[in-house]
């Protein structure tokens, strides 16, 4: 049921409906979410979330998990409270495992769904783009079927750090914040990124190909090949991406800007979800530092990331001070 409501709030329409349940997971008292920050669900359904751990939490733990019904299972992670920022999931070997960005302490981390950590990388100094480990910040990262990582700068410099699977440094490539400080209201031309938030590996084509959802006046989702060429653009339907998702040819992008979309193979939009924007263009200004009774049910403040369940549904983490994660049911 929605905050305060009655009655469950619907979004979208024909085939994409869904009834949004907002405050979905049930968290026990000694937990209380920070900005939600990252969402994703492991093969038992299971649904993980990254927050950074409001100040009035007893438990310092980043990591929350919840079972499909989204009872409260457990929680790890103490260390990476106020920084918890990216997440993806991925099976390798027949084994799942995390891998973590921290926008705050300037790392990533691969773990296991318990929290052990299997490995940490930090700054690339060897990329000569850093004068100081401090400005590398973040956001979230991909991996190719090869394993290969790609880590987007979302928050330091803005470029993106491609390492083997075995985290040995191979690139950087993208854009430099230098870009947007001289002009930022203007757009930067391709090969270029600024503010690279959203990062994904996208094989409906066939052929896997890195997409960057870049931020501010790009406001665009950026192709490029594995070796960082770029290939083309998407602006249509696209405010400010915060991570991808896919369902078979179905992908998914929550925007930072108040709504979440549903794009189609050829990446055109098919519906987008809960839209928040007011009148005179605002979105989340004067909301995602308020309490739960400013926010308007059915409609989103800021969504952070959001993953599909197997049937459809969709689970979205907001990036407000309070945390929200809805599961929107397909109806």
């Amino acid at each position: 049921m929605a905050f305060g409501q009655s009655k469950v709030p619907v979004m979208g329409s024909g085939a994409y409906t869904y009834e949004a349940y907002h405050d979905w997971p049930q968290l026990p008292s000694t937990l209380q979410f920070g900005n939600t920050h990252g969402i994703v669900m492991d093969r038992q359904g299971r649904v993980i979330v990254a927050h950074t751990v409001h100040k009035n939490s007893s438990s310092p733990d980043a990591i929350a998990i919840f079972d499909p019904d989204g009872k409260f299972v457990k929680s790890w992670g103490a260390d990476m409270r106020g920084g918890a920022h990216g997440l993806t999931i991925r099976q390798e070997g027949g084994v799942e495992f995390l891998y973590h960005c921290d926008n705050v302490k300037g790392y990533v981390r691969k773990t296991t769904l318990d929290g052990e950590v299997v490995w940490t990388i930090h700054a690339p100094v060897m990329s000569g783009v850093y004068a100081k480990a401090s400005e590398y910040r973040p956001s979230n990262l991909a991996v190719a079927p090869n394993g290969d990582i790609y880590i987007a700068d979302g928050y330091g410099k803005f470029g993106i750090h491609h390492y083997d699977a075995k985290t040995n440094y191979i690139r950087t490539f993208g854009g430099t914040r230098q870009l947007m400080d001289a002009n930022k209201n203007k757009e930067t031309g391709p090969g270029t990124t600024i503010w690279p938030h959203a990062i994904g590996i996208d094989t409906r084509s066939g052929t896997p190909l890195l997409m960057v959802g870049e931020r501010g006046a790009n406001s665009r989702i950026q192709y490029f090949d594995l070796n960082g060429r770029s290939l083309h653009m998407v602006k249509d339907g696209v405010r400010w991406p915060s991570t991808f998702d896919f369902l078979g040819d179905t992908l998914l992008m929550p925007d930072l800007k108040a709504v979440v979309t549903l794009f189609d193979k050829q990446n055109k939009p098919i519906v987008q979800l809960g839209d928040g924007r007011q009148a005179d263009g605002k979105t989340y200004e004067s909301l995602r530092a308020g309490e739960r009774g400013a926010f308007t049910p059915g409609q989103f403040v800021a969504p952070h990331a959001a993953c599909f369940g197997p049937n459809g549904d969709i689970y979205v983490a907001e990036w407000v001070e309070v945390g929200r994660v809805t599961k929107l049911k397909r109806s």
